[in-house]
């Protein structure tokens, strides 16, 4: 299969953009969306500081700039670099906080939007693989009038992965180690008794064969159900009934006892997976702390990876992804037991096990044909061009039956034809460690295409990925109206009949009473 070099390119952004000492990671990263090794835990705390300041008592330590936008990710002109990568991303927290935030009657703040994680929030059309890689689908539109930017694209082009979707019936036994906030932040109806309802209900899901444990931390970690077999289930409901709040939030202690925990009871067949139920907010332990997120990265090399849970409003959520992609895994949001029974029972599959490793797309545009590109999202995500084949580097991990979408607003020459852009993906099997990649393109008359002809399904990514670009503020989305993306949305929700773009179109609506 073709190679193809990329070229990395990351917008700052001052939540992500700095590590101890101030410097930029820009100049120092290789991980995508990971710290380096030497990088402190106290810097990715420090990172929880960009967290919102909720109305529900979220801590003025934790408040931000209300004026710092998100940074924007500036068209790139192919004459100078036609190349484009980055790691994949399955994280939908960004979406499902914004979303309760809206719902609760106050705006996220723009450091808190990730576009990538609104749009892979929603179902996509892909066709799946015959076998345990990907599907690579690419298609796209000519740019509606609704979609009115500072860059104003001729052309918004998707490029889509898709996996094969795995029956609960087939996936390996799971052990599962559950590290608990317990903290005195964690009180409120949305906080621990969600996480607690959340967890009868995954404990009912499970097979007898299946084994958890629980761990808990507020001032210091504790045990709290060694790991059981959930043919003992009674034992694992009692334990969940003991949890309560009390004290500050000891964050580092509570993931190395998981950790630890979770590698006494490793099984070699099995999906070993940490779960971390938390909204985000540490402030106790030491001041230095590499060695957690070494310790993240060693275990997850070991095959132990990560499932960030964030709770409650006041979230930390720049620290829930930033853990996430230190421990080879995701991060997703919910404040409801409806919320938690999507990831614990209709997708449990794809929630606990991993179908690639170290997933890595890049992209080649024809210079002939485009003029320039804009890549939306993904800027804490970016891979540098010669990494896309040396598989030392991380990627991103994908379960099974996930999808994963980026678009870019492309602008394309007059009387251009031919290949718009070919499209690789990278990645490596998570049982014998072996590179594979598959490949798609598009032809300008694939993308040249009305939005009305194109599919709903591209529609309504590109609502979402409007939604969270004027979400954020930035100079890129200045022209967007929420006022016609609510139109367009409601239109695409009878189209569709599906509840989550209801939803969407109704969360426009009050962001736009909301800034009114």
């Amino acid at each position: 299969m073709r190679t193809i070099p990329v070229l990395s390119r990351r917008s700052p952004n001052p939540c992500h953009g700095t590590i101890a000492g101030g410097r930029t990671d820009t100049s120092v990263r290789r991980r995508p969306g990971r710290l380096l090794a030497g990088a402190s835990l106290a810097a990715v705390m420090a990172l929880s500081a960009c967290s919102v300041g909720a109305p529900d008592g979220g801590s003025a330590e934790y408040a931000v700039d209300a004026d710092q936008a998100a940074p924007d990710s500036e068209p790139v002109p192919t004459d100078q670099d036609n190349l484009s990568t980055f790691a994949v991303d399955i994280d939908t927290a960004s979406y499902e906080y914004a979303r309760q935030a809206i719902t609760n009657g106050w705006l996220p703040e723009s450091e808190n939007i990730r576009p990538e994680e609104f749009v892979n929030y929603f179902r996509q059309d892909y066709s799946e693989p015959a076998d345990d890689g990907f599907t690579v689908t690419v298609d796209g539109t000519r740019t509606p009038e609704w979609y009115t930017t500072t860059d104003q694209p001729t052309h918004l082009v998707r490029v889509g992965l898709q996996t094969r979707t795995e029956p609960e019936d087939e996936r390996s036994d799971a052990h599962l180690t559950f590290v608990i906030d317990t903290s005195g932040s964690m009180e409120g109806e949305e906080r621990l008794p969600v996480v607690k309802e959340s967890l009868r209900t995954l404990v009912d899901q499970l097979r007898p064969t299946d084994a958890i444990a629980i761990v808990t931390y507020s001032d210091q970690a504790q045990v709290v159900q060694p790991m059981t077999d959930v043919a003992d289930r009674a034992q694992i409901h009692s334990a969940i009934e003991s949890l309560a709040v009390a004290g500050s939030t000891n964050m580092e202690e509570g993931l190395a006892l998981g950790y630890q925990v979770a590698s006494e009871g490793f099984g070699a067949d099995a999906i070993n997976r940490v779960i971390l139920l938390s909204d985000g907010l540490a402030n106790t332990g030491s001041t230095e702390h590499e060695q957690i997120l070494a310790t993240a990265r060693d275990k997850a090399a070991e095959g132990i990876t990560l499932l960030c849970v964030g709770v409650g409003m006041g979230y930390g959520d720049n620290l829930m992804e930033q853990l996430a992609d230190n421990g080879d895994g995701f991060a997703v949001y919910f404040s409801t037991a409806t919320q938690a029974r999507k990831l614990f029972v209709e997708q449990l599959a794809a929630t606990l096990a991993v179908r690639a490793k170290d997933a890595k797309v890049q992209v080649t545009f024809d210079p002939e044909v485009v003029e320039s590109y804009r890549l939306i999202g993904f800027e804490n995500r970016a891979v540098a061009d010669e990494d896309f084949t040396d598989d030392s580097v991380d990627g991103g991990e994908v379960g099974p039956g996930h999808s994963v979408t980026a678009l870019y607003a492309v602008t394309v020459a007059a009387d251009a034809t031919g290949s718009v852009l070919s499209a690789a993906v990278r990645w490596l099997d998570p049982d014998t460690g072996a590179a594979s990649q598959a490949e798609g393109a598009a032809e300008l008359a694939d993308t040249d295409v009305d939005i009305d002809a194109a599919s709903q399904r591209l529609a309504v990514d590109l609502i979402a990925a409007a939604f969270a670009e004027a979400l954020r503020g930035n100079d890129v989305a200045t022209g967007l109206d929420l006022a016609a993306l609510a139109e367009q949305a409601e239109r695409l929700a009878g189209a569709t009949e599906d509840a989550e773009v209801v939803e969407l179109a109704e969360l426009i609506s009050a962001a736009q009473a909301l800034r009114e």
